[in-house]
């Protein structure tokens, strides 16, 4: 046979074999060179480019729900099965049961339900019954299986297609429902469509009659609202928002359910979840489920405990698995991850760039000279002062106007009207530094003067304001001061700065500060985003189980206590103890904690940036250093004739303080 090239071997060979003139598949069945990643966004410097999209050259379905095979192909100069390796591969990443490569000549069929191989002739390729057939029998699918798992998505003209991972998470936990699996979790990265994925699970159980009563439940007014009007619009007059002020919170003529934990756990022992019947609900999903639903003496826990009947779908970001608290204790292990990293390299989450920019007094510390009082007059404790204590325990007025200034300077840089989150300390810093930014940008805040504004848990002008801050169409707020609000759940699409104030030990709450950067949004000139961490909170990403899938810790053994320690708080009401707040008598808190723990104010104190280092993460996790910059003229500018030279003596160099400069 004459040389022919892969596309009219696909065309002249493999297509005919395939479709309704050979095994019998439809058009309609059949999808052909199409892309299901967007391409890694690769940043150089402030300009960014698509890296290569992942492309497959047949997909075979069993309908609009359910790929059932991917094909590979080569030219008739290859062997039949030298496109097997890209088929497997794509097979995997897509969850297809089978997968083949051909040159025109014959098939090599990979079984990956069963693990088997075959040569197959061109006229034999399997018809789409046949692989259907082989699908039902491995999974021993019923009838009933069989109506659940072939219900179609939600569709009109106007939606969107699900990606293809989820589609992997709708189609495990319909699955899984149809087999009667009780408890399931879902782990996605924050922005890559958890609520739109959520809606699809619905829609396709309510319309297939699996679940008549369905429950949706979020623990904020923001997180249920947006699930309102964006995702679960769909459902029109079937939805029904619990406690939304119009009548009884008992109102059964409804079949979609969404309410805050919060709402249905009550006040004060009043568990309002009880006036619904324990068997009124068939289907409850839990959004953002590592904040409590899955922590045995969690109020939460008590309302997915009084509904246990139902089937419970948990869905989450971050996983949390901890001695007390463990969300697969509770769910199971997860049936679908798709994290942060598989996000950012299939191009669906805006990669980050890390600006790590110690101040002097973080970097070495700082010690009050002896006598040193605070601005109340009150003696301060001579010891070693450290990044730990900044805002917590000992309050450095230059220090907040430093951070104030560095982060000024990256928005008249760059832009100023870019969206930016500020993650301080406690309410009281947040305030501090609203009014350090208000002053160095006095002269936009004189056009509006929500350009820059604090938005926390109990400020309610602040909180009024959050919907448009998080709104692309809208211009203000520009900068937002937080401490816990704004930590999770938010969707703010075009933030392009999350500035990094306050220590974070959790690497829960760290990856959920992430996600608040993590959308893109092209049309609003949002490619990336930049990290800049003035306390050091990013050295979490280096370490080795950081991207790493939580292990579960908490094991029960028959027989087994598990009670915990009643903690938790609620933490979108409630910050740190040192809320920077006057504590009235009969508080609860007594006066020589009160004294322990009060704030020290002072100035006066020289403080400057120390150092700054910009990193980025290539696509296999690797931190690369773009650029270094030191402000210790002293030790290096009068030693270096330049920064090539300094950095090139810092990348041989095994002992870094064999250079004289202090360390970075």
């Amino acid at each position: 046979m004459s040389k022919l090239t892969e596309e009219e071997t696909k065309l002249r060979l493999i297509t005919p074999a395939i479709d309704e003139r050979g095994a019998g598949w439809s058009t309609q069945k059949i999808q052909m060179e199409q892309t299901f990643t967007d391409g890694r966004i690769i940043v150089d410097g402030n300009k960014t480019r698509r890296g290569e999209k992942k492309k497959y050259d047949f997909l075979l379905n069993h309908n609009n729900n359910r790929p059932l095979a991917i094909v590979e192909a080569k030219d008739n100069q290859h062997s039949v099965a030298d496109g097997m390796q890209q088929a497997l591969e794509y097979a995997e990443i897509l969850d297809v049961p089978f997968a083949y490569s051909s040159n025109g000549a014959g098939f090599r069929e990979h079984d990956r339900l069963t693990g088997l191989e075959r040569e197959l002739k061109m006229n034999e390729f399997p018809t789409p019954d046949d692989l259907w057939s082989r699908y039902e029998k491995h999974f021993g699918v019923t009838e009933y299986e069989d109506r659940i798992i072939n219900e179609p998505y939600y569709f009109n003209l106007e939606s969107k297609q699900p990606r293809y991972y989820q589609r992997i998470a709708i189609n495990r936990t319909v699955d899984a429902v149809s087999r009667d699996q009780k408890r399931i979790l879902l782990a996605m990265a924050t922005g890559t469509g958890k609520t739109f994925t959520a809606f699809q699970i619905i829609w396709r159980l309510w319309k297939s009659g699996a679940k008549k009563r369905i429950l949706f439940l979020a623990d904020r007014n923001i997180l249920v609202d947006q699930t309102i009007q964006n995702d679960f619009k769909h459902f029109k007059d079937s939805m029904h928002k619990i406690g939304d002020g119009t009548g009884s919170k008992v109102d059964t003529a409804h079949e979609i359910y969404l309410s805050l934990y919060q709402q249905l756990a009550g006040d004060d022992g009043e568990e309002s979840f009880r006036e619904f019947q324990p068997d009124f609900f068939d289907l409850i999903v839990i959004d953002e489920c590592h904040r409590g639903s899955a922590k045995e003496e969690s109020q939460w826990r008590k309302v997915l405990e009084y509904f246990s009947s139902a089937t419970q779908i948990g869905m989450t970001a971050t996983p949390k698995e901890t001695e007390n608290v463990s969300n697969e204790e509770y769910f199971g292990a997860p049936i679908y991850r798709y994290s942060l990293v598989d996000g950012i390299n299939d191009g669906f989450l805006a990669p980050y760039k890390v600006l790590r920019v110690p101040t002097n007094v973080d970097a070495e510390g700082y010690v009050p000279e002896d006598g040193k009082r605070d601005i109340n007059g009150e003696l301060i404790e001579t010891r070693q002062y450290s990044t730990k204590d900044f805002d917590k325990t000992l309050v450095i007025d230059e220090r907040t106007k430093a951070v104030a200034e560095r982060i000024t300077e990256w928005l008249k840089k760059n832009d100023r009207f870019a969206k930016t989150i500020v993650f301080c300390v406690d309410q009281d810093h947040a305030e501090r530094m609203r009014q350090e930014l208000n002053n160095l940008n006095a002269d936009l805040v004189q056009k509006d003067s929500r350009y820059v504004m604090r938005i926390t848990g109990d400020d309610n002008v602040g909180k009024r304001q959050l919907d448009n801050f998080i709104d692309p169409a809208e211009t203000y707020p520009v900068i937002a001061t937080t401490s816990m609000l704004l930590t999770t759940g938010v969707d703010a699409q075009t933030c392009k700065l999350i500035v990094l104030d306050k220590e974070i030990e959790s690497d829960i709450e760290f990856k959920q500060i992430i996600g608040r950067g993590t959308r893109i949004r092209e049309d609003f000139g949002k490619n990336y985003f930049t990290i800049m961490d003035f306390r050091g909170v990013t050295r979490k990403f280096a370490n080795d189980d950081f991207w790493s899938d939580p292990e579960q810790v908490k094991v029960l053994n028959p027989g087994d206590s598990i009670e915990g320690p009643r903690t938790e708080i609620d933490s979108e009401n409630k910050d740190d103890f040192h809320d920077g707040q006057t504590h009235s008598e009969g508080d609860g808190v007594d006066p020589e904690t009160k004294q322990r723990f009060r704030k020290k104010y002072i100035n006066g104190v020289a403080v400057k940036i120390y150092s700054e280092r910009v990193q980025y993460y290539d696509e296999n996790g690797k931190l690369i250093t773009e650029n270094l910059t030191t402000y210790t003229k002293e030790n290096v500018h009068s030693k270096f004739a330049n920064f090539n030279e300094f950095l090139s003596q810092w990348n041989q160099s095994v002992h870094k303080k064999d250079m004289g400069s202090r360390p970075v």
